[in-house]
């Protein structure tokens, strides 16, 4: 009865909000009626595959995170968990599948029976919303058939991961990526998925397992977790409905302002709710009363179907704002901001371009920092003014770098977006190393109560460790992918292609931070995990990394050839010079940029050279201090007696005991 009540309540709030908000009326101008299999079916499979996709996420998460483990494997229940996820993977791919053919459907407005099979594998393997619902579709699967492989806690966490990439496809397609201000609308929209999946999945793995007696400690733990996804959600609702209404009016002007109204009455519910399960329901646990959780959890289950029924009538309803469409402006529709004005001082520190992804990674960054130095000083510890100023101003240049004005002419200035990417793999990661973020978290984390839960900084001690660590840390390795990014990116056609796309834009951004982090903090890093390297091969890999720099830098100044053409000849601007100018500024750029911070990081590992050999001689001195006060020989004093020996056995006048003219 439970199940069919939080069931129904989804269908009926997806009904009602498919009514208010006018998409069963709402009609596209020029194609015929897709017939009403089509006009139901696709909000309700839609609603399927959702709630496939949340209780699947949530499963797998708390099997992984949540729930104790039995040594390298999972618990009893996390293996209940991970079946279950497999089955409800299942479903989820099948309802993505689906979801291909009804969309092929609503699009041309052709009823089911008429579609041809050579049609949908046009849509799915040519057009963006078809090859993100293939992408789900093959992830989920994957998802299903790994989560039985095993019960290894290793496989757990891999499983959990894919999961949570697969739910995120068709957040780049719809409202928010033909809206303007993509750059929020995009990642808000993600970010809003994943905390949602995770809020309300959790809660239906919790349930599943109500019966166990580990139920008070799991429960503790997802309500830590579900007070994050609940500022999670908050946050990047507002965001995105910031981007699609226009402006406050259109909350009580607009039938799709009336949805999120409804949503947000429903985000004001479950808060509540949340409030009075850590208030009320943990003790209750705690103290042997599971019954109490159970009937709130049910409570509130109901609420988010209603709400989750919400959220896809709300991707099915028209927006205040409409998409781009014929007389939208080209820049626009494939910048998400209007063409920017010639660029000045205050155009490249004004204007901000916000991205809630690096946003939220820099105030996560340093939040979590902050409070991880508080920690420290709780405990009677000191940390360093100058790790907290280094980590600071690291993230801070980059949420000045990737969301102020200068933003905006990295997309349509080569030389821009070269200052940009030298800035984000130089200076950015040189600050951020210079933090010691892993050696902060290893002391202010701390140890779950229970030992067979690994908490945050047992995954990082396991991740410190792991052959894959290993691997990145390796000189070579490092510097290759440093490398490999300049030549690889922009003497290919690979820089046009992510430009193309936010996604694509996102992650080559990543890149540059990752790179330069990686390589910097095998060079002069002071975390643990990383290869001990002699100061002499880390000074030959730095000086290899600064030549390579160089050589690309005068490589690029001399290349005729116009860098991704198709894409800065489309947003090229009036007023700028033209592309090949443009192009060799920014060549000047990465040729001179890295000449600072390189004498910088030469500096820092000369000093830490120095620093070493000096701990070797107090060390040394201390050993001959002891053995000194002791009779005993040290190291040194045998090291000295095996040369002299040495020397003695090799000279046949010592060995006779007599001189040789």
């Amino acid at each position: 009865m439970v199940v069919v009540a939080i069931g129904a309540s989804g269908v009926a709030l997806l009904l009602l909000g498919l009514r208010v908000g006018g998409a069963l009326t709402a009609a596209i101008p020029g194609l015929p009626d897709a017939g009403p299999v089509t006009t139901w079916a696709l909000p309700v499979v839609r609603l399927l595959s959702d709630c496939f996709a949340t209780v699947t996420v949530g499963m797998l998460v708390t099997a992984a995170f949540l729930l104790p483990g039995d040594g390298g494997s999972v618990s009893p229940h996390g293996y209940l968990l991970l079946r279950r996820a497999s089955r409800t993977a299942l479903g989820w791919t099948v309802a993505a599948l689906s979801l291909v053919v009804l969309t092929v459907s609503d699009l041309l407005g052709q009823p089911l029976g008429t579609l041809e099979p050579a049609t949908v594998i046009s849509f799915a393997t040519t057009i963006s919303q078809g090859q993100s619902l293939m992408l789900q579709a093959g992830l989920a699967l994957t998802t299903a058939l790994l989560a039985r492989a095993g019960v290894s806690r290793g496989i757990a966490v891999t499983v959990t991961i894919l999961a949570l990439v697969a739910v995120l496809p068709p957040a780049f397609t719809g409202h928010s990526a033909g809206a303007g201000n993509h750059q929020i609308a995009v990642t808000s929209l993600a970010l809003h998925i994943l905390a949602a999946a995770v809020w309300i999945g959790g809660l239906v793995a919790l349930l599943i397992v109500r019966r166990s007696r580990l139920l008070a400690e799991a429960a503790s733990r997802y309500s830590r977790l579900a007070l994050g996804c609940f500022v999670a959600v908050t946050v990047s609702g507002l965001a995105n409905a910031a981007v699609r209404l226009g402006s406050v009016e259109q909350l009580w002007q607009a039938r799709y302002g009336w949805l999120v109204l409804g949503k947000l009455a429903a985000l004001v519910i479950l808060g509540s709710l949340g409030a009075i399960h850590r208030a009320r329901t943990l003790p209750a646990l705690h103290a042997g009363r599971p019954r109490a959780f159970g009937r709130l959890a049910a409570g509130e289950l109901t609420v988010f179907a209603a709400t989750v029924g919400l959220a896809v009538a709300l991707s099915r309803s028209p927006t205040p704002i409409p998409e781009a469409g014929i007389d939208a402006d080209p820049i626009t529709e494939l910048l998400g901001f209007p063409m920017p004005t010639a660029p000045t001082a205050g155009n490249l520190l004004g204007q901000p371009l916000p991205d809630m992804f690096f946003l939220t990674v820099c105030a996560l960054g340093i939040g979590g920092y902050l409070a991880g130095v508080r920690r420290m000083h709780s405990r009677g510890h000191r940390w360093p003014i100058a790790r907290t100023a280094s980590w600071v101003g690291g993230l801070s240049l980059l949420a000045a770098t990737t969301d102020l004005g200068v933003a905006r002419y990295a997309y349509v200035l080569f030389s821009a977006h070269m200052a940009q990417h030298m800035v984000l793999s130089m200076l950015v990661p040189i600050l951020l190393v210079g933090g010691a973020p892993v050696t902060l978290a290893l002391r202010a984390l701390r140890r779950p109560a229970d030992p067979r839960v690994r908490g945050a900084r047992e995954w990082l001690l396991i991740a410190l460790h792991s052959g894959a660590t290993r691997v990145l840390t390796h000189p070579l390795v490092a510097l290759g992918i440093y490398t490999a990014s300049l030549f690889g990116l922009y003497f290919s056609d690979l820089l046009g292609v992510l430009m193309r796309s936010h996604l694509g834009h996102l992650a080559m951004l990543t890149h540059f931070v990752v790179a330069g982090y990686l390589l910097f903090w095998v060079l002069i890093g002071v975390d643990p995990g990383r290869r001990r390297v002699p100061h002499p091969l880390l000074v030959i890999i730095h000086l290899a990394s600064m030549m390579a720099h160089g050589f690309f830098g005068l490589v690029l100044m001399q290349t005729t050839t116009v860098i991704a053409p198709d894409w800065y000849t489309a947003v090229h601007p009036a007023w700028a010079s033209s592309l090949l100018a443009d192009q060799r500024l920014g060549a000047g750029i990465a040729w001179a940029f890295g000449e600072l911070p390189a004498v910088v990081v030469m500096i820092v590992l000369i000093r830490q050279w120095i620093r070493a050999d000096q701990r070797e001689q107090d060390r040394l001195d201390r050993a001959a201090d002891r053995a000194e006060a002791t009779g005993e020989e040290d190291d040194l004093a045998r090291y000295n007696a095996f040369l002299a020996a040495a020397r003695t056995d090799s000279d046949p006048r010592r060995t006779s005991g007599t001189e040789q003219p």
